[in-house]
């Protein structure tokens, strides 16, 4: 299903990223960035993104090298690139397999940082 720009954030994008986040000890949702983050421990790990696509949390040193390699690119912020956290569009994460590879990224490093 197309993304729909009359919503605030692709609701079954939000739903797949919930089945692969389900069994994460104290797992918040929020509504941030105009999308619905997932929070571990207080951190964002990924986020269906108010644009479209994902938004992922990850280690800062391996952000140009994900850049490098993948489709995701740096997400900008009042026109200034974060390092760590990467936006990847829809279509590279389509399948289940996709998905699951930037979830797992995001968790990981949302379970590496100090509980808030």
């Amino acid at each position: 299903m197309p993304y729909d720009p009359g919503v605030a954030y692709d609701e079954a994008l939000a739903d797949r990223i919930r089945e692969l986040v389900a069994g994460e000890p104290d797992l918040t949702e929020k509504q941030m960035f105009g999308g619905l983050a997932f929070l571990i421990g207080g951190n964002m790990a990924v986020a269906a993104s108010g644009q479209g696509g994902v938004l992922v949390r990850v280690d800062p040193e391996e952000s140009d090298s994900l850049v490098a390699s993948t489709s995701a690119r740096p997400m900008e912020m009042r026109g200034r690139s974060m390092r760590g956290w990467l936006r990847v569009d829809a279509d590279a994460v389509r399948t289940e397999r996709q998905l699951a590879k930037w979830v797992e990224l995001g968790s990981a490093y949302a379970r590496s940082l100090p509980a808030k």
